[in-house]
C-alpha cells in the first residue's frame, strides 16, 4: 500500500491542500460519482483519490454493472473507460443518453474516438481524459464538469414562487 501512500502525497502537493481541508470546506452533501474502468488498479485509485477529496464515489468493474449501478443510485457524474468488455463506455453512455438521463460524463481512454464523438454530439460528453493522465487533470477535470452541471441545473430550476411572479407584459400575442 506504499503507493497508495505516494499517491496521497502526489494529490496534496499538486492540488496545494489536503483532501481532509476539501472536506471541511464542503457545506452541501459530497457529489456522487460512479468510476467504470475494467483495469482494477486505476478504478480503486480513481475511487481512493476522489473519496478522500470529499466525494462519494462508487465503482463498477464494466458497462453492465454501472448499468445496474445507475438505475439504483442517482449519480452527479459518470467517470467511463471507452474500452471496456462486453459494453464499452461509449455503448454505456449511448444506452444512458437513450434513457433520457443527462447525467454528465467524463471519458476515459488511451485513445479518444473523436471522429464518433464529432459524429453522435447527442451523446453530449462533458469531458474526456487521456490515458495516462496525472490525478491533477482528473481533479480539475472533475471539478469544472460538476461546477458546469451545478450552473446549468441552476439555471434550469424555476425559482420557488414562479406562480406568483408577475406575468411579462412582453410575452402578449
Amino acid at each position: 500500500m506504499a503507493y497508495g501512500i505516494v499517491m496521497k502525497a502526489n494529490i496534496i502537493l499538486q492540488t496545494g491542500a489536503s483532501a481532509s481541508a476539501a472536506l471541511q470546506c464542503r457545506t452541501n452533501p459530497p457529489e456522487r460519482i460512479l468510476v467504470v474502468d475494467d483495469d482494477a488498479d486505476i478504478r480503486q485509485l480513481n475511487t481512493e483519490v476522489l473519496t478522500e477529496s470529499g466525494y462519494q464515489v462508487d465503482a463498477a468493474e464494466d458497462g453492465v454493472a454501472a448499468w445496474q449501478a445507475l438505475n439504483r443510485s442517482n449519480y452527479d457524474l459518470l467517470i467511463a473507460d471507452i474500452n471496456m468488455p462486453i459494453v464499452t463506455g461509449l455503448e454505456l453512455v449511448k444506452k444512458l443518453r437513450s434513457e433520457d438521463m443527462m447525467l454528465p460524463v467524463i471519458l476515459v481512454s488511451g485513445t479518444i474516438p473523436t471522429e464518433e464523438l464529432e459524429q453522435h454530439p447527442w451523446l453530449q460528453i462533458q469531458a474526456t481524459l487521456l490515458k495516462p493522465y496525472t490525478l491533477a487533470e482528473l481533479f480539475k477535470t472533475v471539478k469544472e464538469v460538476l461546477v458546469a452541471a451545478n450552473v446549468e441545473r441552476e439555471q434550469n430550476t424555476l425559482p420557488l414562487n414562479w406562480q406568483r411572479l408577475p406575468p411579462d407584459n412582453r410575452l402578449r400575442a
